[in-house]
């Protein structure tokens, strides 16, 4: 994990998950592994979708209708190996198929485990001084190549149990692990082919054993998904840092995550150690990234990636990777997930005894789904495969929060309750259109209302006290609703009052997508190159690819133009993400305005609309070299976070 985010932390109004944006490096010189041999009907296949004069889309379709589609076509390019014409972005993973297990499931298990482990914490140097660290022990106690080597000689994680693991994964309510298959200090922890630096070759571990094979045996058998940590920066191979050898170290790399995901079919990849750094030196760039996940999705189309695959960008994998915090609110543009610590480490320290108490890490969980993210916590096994009892003590307690009462319900499922502020007693979630779960941490005192504040006009048609008989009385109060319970709490780490609410109905549209026209110039000079119908603005043609076959991968510019219906009666947030300009006008006004090139970001703007009433539209985007982004989102207080979908735009 990132060293400068190890700390203990709570919930912070800092972003640094999907929204931190990182400039553009160049790239290091010479080619990734390459794809597989173009297919001949590559570039057609990817038009499915369009229609008009001629060029392809790959844009996704409405919803979670056409995701599977969507999900070929991506496949076909990345085993085409990209160009002109290839839409990277496979579908809106707010609403896909792919993505739906992950959003669903909102809390996993992280799991640290490697060669450092062995150390538990503590490197004795030569002049008998100790020096204290974790999986970050390499690097920060100067430890040389060749002791490192030889007490990682000696590793032995014997006790390692796969079904202790799982369970424990169970009994905490957490619904997927991801475990450290190799770490910055470059040691695989499976039996890899690629080198003789792994657990099987270079250990005093049963060379029978595979424990990856074993967990994902015993993961399966518990319904439980599977992912496998990836450190991109390698602190032990000596071709990573220069960049003339580079090449070599990188292709070492996509042989070993093309057995990963051959020999375990992990659910999820997901990668670290992206940044610049020295110690070694680590060059990885942008481009490297957009190569990486082609190549990993080429593998398995389905496959769940993290922003860390790139530069931690908006535009970067699947999901974002906010670490050791809670963002104040939804984050925009991307879906996230929060990974977090039991202790102050991530992999083993014996001395470390500072564990958070359960109470804090079940209102973590609740904290973080309420505002539709996910939450990934960290255990770290010792030197024999063990997992603390400190750390099942507490997974335990958070599991027996979830099970009682069904208060599992604000976690699994739910999300962002969009209705509602977030009130100061606690933690609001949604489940569908039709129930809010109000987590009180905080119960009021000598019968005080719970206050809260609505963002958008409902009702609430009855509730009731999870796990209690008392009566809550509602009323409507100055900006919202007051909730008074007539009893005391059921649970002192969050009392669960289930709301029923009667919302606005969406309106559902008709339409097929909006008019695209495409210029092979960024200035939208002359007459447009292409003209087509696009289901959607959602578009990532990284370096390589374009809007169509015609047009090149550099100095391009689209508009989007036809008009929009929105379900609701709402204040809408418009959302691109857009790499180099962006510009969004609804019914003339300029909602948008993002016309100074720039390298992947997010804006956002708002406007009042009315559902079912179709309002013009207008979208530009100008390509200007390097790599090209431009996807259109909208959200509201009845509205989740989604690319506009199909069925809610209609081409001129």
């Amino acid at each position: 994990m990132h060293r400068a985010a190890r700390n203990r932390a709570r919930t912070l109004g800092v972003l640094l998950g999907a929204g931190m944006l990182a400039a553009t490096l160049p790239s290091v010189s010479g080619a990734a592994e390459p794809a597989a041999p173009r297919a001949g009907d590559a570039s057609e296949a990817l038009n499915a979708g369009s229609t008009g004069s001629t060029g392809s889309t790959g844009s996704t379709g409405d919803g979670n209708a056409g995701n599977a589609g969507n999900a070929d076509r991506a496949k076909v390019a990345e085993r085409a190996g990209g160009g002109p014409g290839t839409n990277y972005a496979v579908d809106d993973a707010f609403t896909s198929d792919r993505t739906k297990w992950w959003r669903q499931d909102r809390f996993g298990m992280f799991i640290h485990f490697g060669a450092y482990s062995n150390l538990e914490g503590e490197y004795t140097r030569p002049d008998g001084t100790v020096c204290r660290d974790a999986e970050w022990i390499m690097r920060e106690c100067d430890v040389p190549k060749d002791a490192y080597e030889k007490q990682a000689a000696g590793f032995n994680p014997a006790d390692f149990d796969a079904k202790a693991v799982v369970k424990a994964a169970k009994d905490a309510g957490q619904r997927y692990i991801v475990i450290t298959s190799k770490h910055h200090d470059g040691y695989a922890m499976w039996p890899t082919k690629v080198n003789k630096w792994n657990l099987r070759d270079h250990s005093s571990f049963d060379k029978r054993r595979d424990i990856m094979r074993e967990l994902k045996k015993e993961a399966d058998k518990a319904g439980i998904k599977l992912g496998f940590y990836y450190s991109i920066w390698d602190w032990h191979d000596p071709d990573f840092s220069d960049p003339a050898t580079f090449p070599k170290y990188k292709k070492r790399m996509y042989a070993q995550l093309k057995e990963l995901v051959d020999n375990y079919d992990p659910a999820m990849l997901w990668f670290d150690g992206e940044w610049d750094a020295d110690n070694p030196v680590n060059r990885w760039s942008p481009k490297d990234g957009a190569e990486l996940e082609t190549y990993v999705k080429g593998l398995k189309p389905g496959l769940l990636v993290n922003n860390r695959v790139g530069k931690r960008r908006v535009t970067d994998g699947d999901f974002g990777t906010p670490e050791q915090e809670i963002p104040e609110a939804p984050v925009d543009g991307q879906p996230w997930e929060s990974c977090m610590t039991l202790n102050g480490h991530w992999g083993y320290a014996r001395y470390d005894h500072d564990w958070k108490p359960a109470a804090e890490l079940t209102r973590n969980l609740l904290a973080t789904a309420s505002k539709g993210g996910n939450y990934l916590l960290n255990v770290g096994p010792d030197s024999k495969g063990r997992v603390p009892q400190e750390s099942v003590t507490r997974l335990r307690a958070m599991g027996d929060w979830l099970r009682a009462h069904h208060q599992s319900r604000t976690v699994y499922g739910a999300g962002y309750s969009g209705l509602v502020e977030d009130p100061e007693w606690g933690e609001v979630s949604r489940e569908g259109s039709k129930k809010l779960h109000a987590a009180v941490t905080r119960w009021p005192k000598d019968g005080a209302p719970l206050h809260l504040k609505s963002r958008t006009p409902f009702e609430i048609t009855g509730a009731r006290v999870l796990g209690s008989d008392q009566k809550v009385t509602v009323k409507k109060s100055g900006d919202g609703f007051d909730i008074t319970p007539s009893g005391g709490p059921v649970n002192d780490t969050a009392t669960v009052i289930e709301l029923a609410v009667k919302s606005a109905t969406g309106k559902r549209g008709s339409g097929q997508g909006l008019t695209a026209q495409i210029w092979d110039n960024d200035s939208f000079e002359g007459e447009p190159k292409v003209t087509r119908t696009d289901p959607a603005v959602n578009n990532s043609w990284r370096f390589d690819g374009s809007p169509a076959r015609s047009i090149g991968a550099d100095h391009f510019s689209t508009r989007w133009t036809g008009s929009l219906q929105p379900r609701y009666s709402d204040t809408y947030t418009f959302t691109t993400v857009s790499d180099d300009t962006a510009k969004v006008w609804i019914d003339g006004k300029l909602v948008i305005d993002s016309g100074v090139p720039h390298d992947p970001r997010v804006d956002k703007g708002g406007i009042r609309l009315k559902g079912g009433q179709k309002y013009d539209i207008k979208v530009e985007h100008r390509e200007q070299g390097g790599e090209a982004h431009m996807k259109l989102l909208w959200s509201s207080p009845n509205q989740q976070q989604e690319i506009v979908p199909r069925s809610q735009l209609y081409a001129d």
